[in-house]
């Protein structure tokens, strides 16, 4: 993964998905919160976060730690990607396609705040498997990492940049 240092005031936060677990005691059951959220800046920037705690703020706010920590770059082409990419974690597999101009993004609720998060506005996106939210968001990051664009293949080809698009 491309690890990627940004200031924190131009990070946006999404909370993709609340949780309440539960742990079975002798003495009783005892409540807590998971929250998985993404952080972004709309801009190609993208991260994610689980937090626990007893408390929902404090889950929260222990995800936003650890999304901040966890950012990665991702190649946005004219709002939209810049190749078809398969992203897979768990039992999630995710697909992603890019889209012309003004087609928006159609995904589903997790899958939908990573990639408006990173700044995409025109993507295809599939979820197939689990429909696990932390798993969901995992995938779509996986398949986010995964991307090249152009610039990239050429440097690490070592050949030009018009031998790329002409074979």
């Amino acid at each position: 993964m491309k690890q990627v240092r940004t200031t924190e005031s131009e990070l946006k936060d999404t909370v993709v998905k609340i949780r309440r677990v539960t742990k079975v005691t002798k003495g009783g059951r005892t409540f807590g919160f998971s929250a998985v959220v993404v952080v972004g800046d709309e801009n190609g920037v993208v991260g994610y976060g689980l937090g626990k705690s007893k408390e929902v703020i404090g889950a929260i706010s222990k995800g936003l730690d650890t999304a901040k920590k966890n950012l990665i770059k991702v190649p946005v082409l004219k709002g939209t990607i810049p190749h078809t990419q398969l992203g897979k974690f768990g039992g999630s597999v995710v697909l992603i396609k890019p889209a012309t101009h003004g087609t928006g993004v159609i995904a589903g609720g997790a899958m939908r705040a990573v990639l408006e998060s990173v700044g995409i506005t025109d993507v295809l996106a599939k979820s197939k498997g689990s429909s696990n939210p932390v798993n969901v968001v995992k995938a779509t990051i996986d398949a986010l990492a995964k991307l090249s664009d152009a610039n990239a293949v050429a440097k690490r080809r070592g050949i030009s940049l018009e031998k790329v698009y002409n074979g």
